[in-house]
């Protein structure tokens, strides 16, 4: 779907478009400001927002190409994120980044078919491996 094919019924994965959109959600400002730095040469348009709500808005407004998400945040999980994102819009690869691996259901995260679970910290090279690999020709 095209960036003016993003309307508010949801906009899932966007084909044909310059560059792959990623949203990236996190409620700690200086972990997105890292994954923007880790990311910003890797040709991805970068969305970046603090809480599952504003996650679900970017998605109902405009098209996005790959998730990753916090799974610790106040106002809701990653998982509770990717279990809309999944119900909603199926073609988005999901990736959950965390630093409490132990706290999180491996059995779920596989049923809603999650890419890869992100340790924090990340190695910059296997996260950009990672990210990669879910997008066409990647």
């Amino acid at each position: 779907m095209s960036r003016s094919g993003a309307t508010g019924a949801g906009a899932g994965r966007r084909t044909g478009a310059p560059r792959p959109v990623l949203l990236a959600v996190d409620d700690e400002p200086g972990i997105l400001a890292a994954l923007q730095r880790t990311l910003r040469r890797e040709g991805y348009e970068i969305v970046a927002v603090d809480s599952v709500p504003a996650a679900l808005r970017t998605l109902r407004e405009r098209g996005v190409d790959l998730l990753l998400t916090d799974h610790k945040m106040p106002s809701a999980s990653g998982l509770d994120l990717i279990r809309e994102v999944v119900s909603h819009w199926p073609e988005i690869p999901c990736f959950l980044l965390t630093g409490w691996a132990g706290e999180i259901d491996l059995d779920e995260v596989r049923r809603l078919g999650v890419r890869a679970l992100i340790p924090k910290p990340w190695d910059d090279a296997e996260l950009k491996a990672t990210l990669r690999e879910a997008l066409p020709g990647g």
